[in-house]
Protein backbone atom coordinates (compact mmCIF):
# COMPACT_ATOMS: atom_id res chain seq x y z
CA UNK A 1 0.00 0.00 0.00
CA UNK A 2 1.67 3.40 -0.79
CA UNK A 3 1.30 6.40 1.32
CA UNK A 4 -2.18 8.46 0.73
CA UNK A 5 -2.88 12.15 1.36
CA UNK A 6 -4.21 13.52 4.68
CA UNK A 7 -6.87 14.93 2.73
CA UNK A 8 -7.41 11.81 0.73
CA UNK A 9 -7.33 9.51 3.38
CA UNK A 10 -10.19 12.12 4.75
CA UNK A 11 -12.33 11.97 1.53
CA UNK A 12 -12.01 7.69 1.37
CA UNK A 13 -13.61 8.32 4.90
CA UNK A 14 -16.60 10.31 4.03
CA UNK A 15 -17.40 7.93 1.47
CA UNK A 16 -17.60 5.45 3.56
CA UNK A 17 -20.89 7.29 5.10
CA UNK A 18 -18.84 8.98 8.37
CA UNK A 19 -18.92 12.83 9.27
CA UNK A 20 -16.37 14.95 8.95
CA UNK A 21 -15.48 15.80 12.65
CA UNK A 22 -15.64 11.76 13.32
CA UNK A 23 -13.44 11.21 10.27
CA UNK A 24 -10.69 14.19 11.49
CA UNK A 25 -11.20 12.92 14.92
CA UNK A 26 -10.01 9.83 14.07
CA UNK A 27 -6.94 10.72 11.99
CA UNK A 28 -6.07 13.05 14.69
CA UNK A 29 -5.55 10.01 17.17
CA UNK A 30 -4.05 7.75 14.36
CA UNK A 31 -1.62 10.60 13.58
CA UNK A 32 -0.86 12.10 17.14
CA UNK A 33 -1.74 15.19 15.69
CA UNK A 34 -4.19 17.67 16.56
CA UNK A 35 -7.04 18.03 14.08
CA UNK A 36 -5.74 21.65 13.26
CA UNK A 37 -2.81 20.23 12.20
CA UNK A 38 -4.85 18.21 9.97
CA UNK A 39 -6.36 21.45 8.30
CA UNK A 40 -3.63 23.27 7.23
CA UNK A 41 -1.78 20.28 6.10
CA UNK A 42 -3.64 18.44 3.59
CA UNK A 43 -1.35 17.31 1.36
CA UNK A 44 0.78 15.73 4.10
CA UNK A 45 1.44 11.76 2.95
CA UNK A 46 0.07 9.41 5.37
CA UNK A 47 2.62 6.44 5.90
CA UNK A 48 0.78 2.78 4.76
CA UNK A 49 0.76 1.58 8.70
CA UNK A 50 -1.04 4.23 9.21
CA UNK A 51 -3.27 4.95 6.93
CA UNK A 52 -4.47 1.07 7.52
CA UNK A 53 -4.93 1.49 10.98
CA UNK A 54 -6.60 4.62 10.27
CA UNK A 55 -8.74 2.66 7.98
CA UNK A 56 -9.74 -0.17 10.33
CA UNK A 57 -11.34 2.65 12.91
CA UNK A 58 -12.97 4.00 9.73
CA UNK A 59 -14.97 0.51 9.58
CA UNK A 60 -15.70 0.59 13.09
CA UNK A 61 -16.97 3.89 13.06
CA UNK A 62 -19.32 2.81 10.26
CA UNK A 63 -20.59 0.10 11.87
CA UNK A 64 -22.03 2.04 14.45
CA UNK A 65 -18.78 1.82 17.20
CA UNK A 66 -18.89 5.89 19.46
CA UNK A 67 -15.27 7.61 18.50
CA UNK A 68 -14.71 7.79 22.26
CA UNK A 69 -14.17 3.62 22.28
CA UNK A 70 -12.20 4.82 19.37
CA UNK A 71 -9.82 7.04 20.77
CA UNK A 72 -10.31 5.99 23.86
CA UNK A 73 -11.35 9.47 25.27
CA UNK A 74 -13.75 11.58 25.89
CA UNK A 75 -14.52 15.40 27.00
CA UNK A 76 -17.06 16.15 29.40
CA UNK A 77 -17.53 19.02 31.65
CA UNK A 78 -14.27 20.74 30.55
CA UNK A 79 -11.90 17.43 31.08
CA UNK A 80 -10.81 14.77 28.67
CA UNK A 81 -11.88 11.65 30.14
CA UNK A 82 -10.47 8.45 29.47
CA UNK A 83 -13.31 5.77 28.49
CA UNK A 84 -13.97 2.17 27.18
CA UNK A 85 -16.68 -0.41 26.71
CA UNK A 86 -17.15 -1.10 30.52
CA UNK A 87 -18.65 2.55 30.76
CA UNK A 88 -21.45 4.67 29.06
CA UNK A 89 -19.62 7.24 26.29
CA UNK A 90 -20.41 10.34 28.66
CA UNK A 91 -23.14 12.77 27.10
CA UNK A 92 -23.70 16.59 27.07
CA UNK A 93 -26.66 16.42 27.69
CA UNK A 94 -25.12 14.85 31.17
CA UNK A 95 -23.76 18.28 31.63
CA UNK A 96 -27.42 19.75 32.38
CA UNK A 97 -27.45 17.22 35.32
CA UNK A 98 -24.18 18.74 36.77
CA UNK A 99 -24.35 22.31 36.16
CA UNK A 100 -27.90 22.18 37.85
CA UNK A 101 -26.33 19.95 40.41
CA UNK A 102 -23.40 22.73 41.07
CA UNK A 103 -26.09 25.66 41.75
CA UNK A 104 -27.86 24.06 44.58
CA UNK A 105 -24.04 23.01 45.98
CA UNK A 106 -23.14 26.61 46.04
CA UNK A 107 -26.06 27.96 48.08
CA UNK A 108 -26.08 24.57 50.46
CA UNK A 109 -23.63 23.29 53.07
CA UNK A 110 -19.97 24.34 53.64
CA UNK A 111 -18.69 20.95 52.86
CA UNK A 112 -21.54 19.09 51.40
CA UNK A 113 -20.82 15.21 51.29
CA UNK A 114 -22.08 13.91 47.59
CA UNK A 115 -22.97 10.30 46.18
CA UNK A 116 -23.03 10.18 42.07
CA UNK A 117 -24.69 6.58 41.77
CA UNK A 118 -23.62 4.66 38.89
CA UNK A 119 -20.38 6.61 38.48
CA UNK A 120 -19.32 5.12 34.82
CA UNK A 121 -16.29 6.59 34.59
CA UNK A 122 -16.59 8.87 36.92
CA UNK A 123 -17.41 12.23 34.64
CA UNK A 124 -20.73 13.43 37.11
CA UNK A 125 -18.39 12.67 40.11
CA UNK A 126 -15.30 14.03 38.85
CA UNK A 127 -17.32 17.30 38.17
CA UNK A 128 -19.05 18.02 41.09
CA UNK A 129 -15.56 17.52 42.68
CA UNK A 130 -13.67 19.53 40.45
CA UNK A 131 -16.63 22.14 40.38
CA UNK A 132 -17.02 22.47 43.93
CA UNK A 133 -13.94 21.71 45.57
CA UNK A 134 -14.99 21.75 49.32
CA UNK A 135 -17.64 18.57 48.73
CA UNK A 136 -17.00 15.07 49.69
CA UNK A 137 -17.55 13.02 46.43
CA UNK A 138 -18.93 9.23 46.49
CA UNK A 139 -18.84 7.69 43.85
CA UNK A 140 -20.34 4.53 43.22
CA UNK A 141 -20.95 1.42 40.69
CA UNK A 142 -21.99 -1.96 40.34
CA UNK A 143 -18.94 -2.72 37.60
CA UNK A 144 -15.67 -3.12 39.36
CA UNK A 145 -14.22 -1.88 35.87
CA UNK A 146 -15.90 0.73 35.70
CA UNK A 147 -14.68 1.96 39.62
CA UNK A 148 -11.19 0.89 38.05
CA UNK A 149 -11.49 3.21 35.59
CA UNK A 150 -13.07 5.99 37.30
CA UNK A 151 -10.54 6.22 39.65
CA UNK A 152 -7.69 6.13 36.99
CA UNK A 153 -9.53 9.33 35.36
CA UNK A 154 -9.07 10.89 39.04
CA UNK A 155 -5.62 10.35 39.08
CA UNK A 156 -3.97 13.17 36.55
CA UNK A 157 -6.96 15.53 37.93
CA UNK A 158 -5.80 15.79 41.22
CA UNK A 159 -9.30 14.84 42.48
CA UNK A 160 -9.85 13.17 45.92
CA UNK A 161 -13.09 10.97 45.34
CA UNK A 162 -13.89 7.99 47.61
CA UNK A 163 -14.71 5.03 44.82
CA UNK A 164 -16.95 2.26 46.15
CA UNK A 165 -18.83 -0.52 44.50
CA UNK A 166 -21.93 -1.62 44.82
CA UNK A 167 -25.31 -2.32 43.62
CA UNK A 168 -26.55 1.21 44.16
CA UNK A 169 -27.23 1.53 48.05
CA UNK A 170 -26.22 -1.68 49.15
CA UNK A 171 -22.90 -0.13 50.51
CA UNK A 172 -24.25 2.89 51.65
CA UNK A 173 -25.52 1.66 54.50
CA UNK A 174 -26.42 4.28 57.33
CA UNK A 175 -24.76 6.90 55.56
CA UNK A 176 -26.68 10.12 54.66
CA UNK A 177 -25.54 12.86 52.10
CA UNK A 178 -26.74 16.02 51.36
CA UNK A 179 -27.00 15.41 47.86
CA UNK A 180 -27.10 12.48 45.64
CA UNK A 181 -26.95 12.48 41.83
CA UNK A 182 -27.44 9.61 38.64
CA UNK A 183 -28.03 9.31 35.24
CA UNK A 184 -28.91 5.86 35.39
CA UNK A 185 -30.27 3.82 32.64
CA UNK A 186 -33.32 4.79 31.96
CA UNK A 187 -34.14 3.79 28.31
CA UNK A 188 -37.54 1.45 27.66
CA UNK A 189 -36.47 -2.35 26.41
CA UNK A 190 -38.39 -1.86 23.58
CA UNK A 191 -37.05 1.75 22.75
CA UNK A 192 -36.19 2.14 18.93
CA UNK A 193 -32.92 3.48 19.45
CA UNK A 194 -31.76 1.09 22.01
CA UNK A 195 -30.12 -1.31 18.95
CA UNK A 196 -28.37 2.13 17.81
CA UNK A 197 -26.34 1.68 21.13
CA UNK A 198 -25.01 -1.85 20.86
CA UNK A 199 -21.65 -1.24 21.40
CA UNK A 200 -22.46 0.39 25.17
CA UNK A 201 -23.32 -1.77 28.08
CA UNK A 202 -26.14 -2.71 28.07
CA UNK A 203 -27.01 -2.29 31.87
CA UNK A 204 -25.47 0.90 31.85
CA UNK A 205 -28.29 1.57 28.77
CA UNK A 206 -31.84 0.10 29.96
CA UNK A 207 -33.13 -1.85 33.24
CA UNK A 208 -35.74 -3.30 31.00
CA UNK A 209 -39.63 -2.67 30.66
CA UNK A 210 -40.73 0.92 30.96
CA UNK A 211 -36.88 2.01 31.98
CA UNK A 212 -38.16 3.00 35.46
CA UNK A 213 -36.47 0.49 37.48
CA UNK A 214 -33.41 1.77 38.12
CA UNK A 215 -35.00 5.02 38.79
CA UNK A 216 -37.77 3.90 41.26
CA UNK A 217 -34.73 2.41 42.82
CA UNK A 218 -32.68 5.66 43.79
CA UNK A 219 -36.10 7.37 44.54
CA UNK A 220 -37.66 4.88 46.97
CA UNK A 221 -33.53 4.36 48.62
CA UNK A 222 -32.66 8.19 48.95
CA UNK A 223 -35.35 9.57 51.70
CA UNK A 224 -32.74 7.06 54.22
CA UNK A 225 -29.39 8.39 53.01
CA UNK A 226 -30.09 11.89 52.36
CA UNK A 227 -30.05 14.70 55.06
CA UNK A 228 -32.93 16.80 55.91
CA UNK A 229 -33.61 19.26 53.20
CA UNK A 230 -30.86 17.45 50.75
CA UNK A 231 -31.00 17.11 47.57
CA UNK A 232 -32.05 14.05 44.67
CA UNK A 233 -30.90 14.92 41.01
CA UNK A 234 -31.75 12.53 38.44
CA UNK A 235 -30.94 12.13 34.49
CA UNK A 236 -33.65 10.43 32.70
CA UNK A 237 -35.42 10.20 29.17
CA UNK A 238 -36.92 13.25 27.38
CA UNK A 239 -40.77 11.46 28.15
CA UNK A 240 -40.02 10.48 31.85
CA UNK A 241 -40.20 13.96 33.50
CA UNK A 242 -43.90 13.55 34.70
CA UNK A 243 -42.89 9.69 36.18
CA UNK A 244 -39.99 10.92 37.41
CA UNK A 245 -42.04 13.79 39.62
CA UNK A 246 -44.59 11.93 40.42
CA UNK A 247 -42.28 9.39 42.20
CA UNK A 248 -40.70 11.60 43.90
CA UNK A 249 -43.73 13.67 45.05
CA UNK A 250 -44.77 10.17 46.42
CA UNK A 251 -41.24 9.38 48.05
CA UNK A 252 -41.25 12.69 50.42
CA UNK A 253 -39.68 14.69 48.03
CA UNK A 254 -41.23 18.35 48.05
CA UNK A 255 -41.64 20.51 44.89
CA UNK A 256 -40.02 18.53 42.61
CA UNK A 257 -38.93 20.07 39.15
CA UNK A 258 -37.60 19.32 35.48
CA UNK A 259 -35.11 21.04 33.70
CA UNK A 260 -34.09 21.04 30.26
CA UNK A 261 -31.16 20.50 28.49
CA UNK A 262 -29.77 22.66 25.66
CA UNK A 263 -31.81 21.08 22.95
CA UNK A 264 -34.57 22.01 25.20
CA UNK A 265 -35.99 18.43 26.25
CA UNK A 266 -37.01 17.78 29.30
CA UNK A 267 -33.72 15.67 30.97
CA UNK A 268 -33.54 15.78 34.52
CA UNK A 269 -35.58 16.25 37.57
CA UNK A 270 -34.92 16.96 41.51
CA UNK A 271 -36.68 17.04 44.28
CA UNK A 272 -35.80 18.13 48.63
CA UNK A 273 -35.93 16.02 50.94
CA UNK A 274 -38.47 17.22 53.71
CA UNK A 275 -36.78 19.17 56.01
CA UNK A 276 -37.22 18.18 60.10
CA UNK A 277 -40.06 20.21 61.24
Amino acid sequence: MTAIRVDTALAMASAQGLSRLDAQLLLSHTLARPRSWLLAHGEHGIEPAQALSFEALCVRRADGEPVAYLVGEKEFHGVTLRVDRSVLVPRPETETLVDWALELLAAGPAQPAVADMGTGSGAIALALARGCPASRVCGVDVSPAAIALARANARPLGLTVEWLHSDWWSALEGRRFDMVVANPPYIAADDPHLPALRHEPRLALTPGGDGLAALRILIAGAPAHLHPGGWLLLEHGHDQGEAVRDLLHRHEFVAPLTRSDLAGRPRCSAGRLAALQ
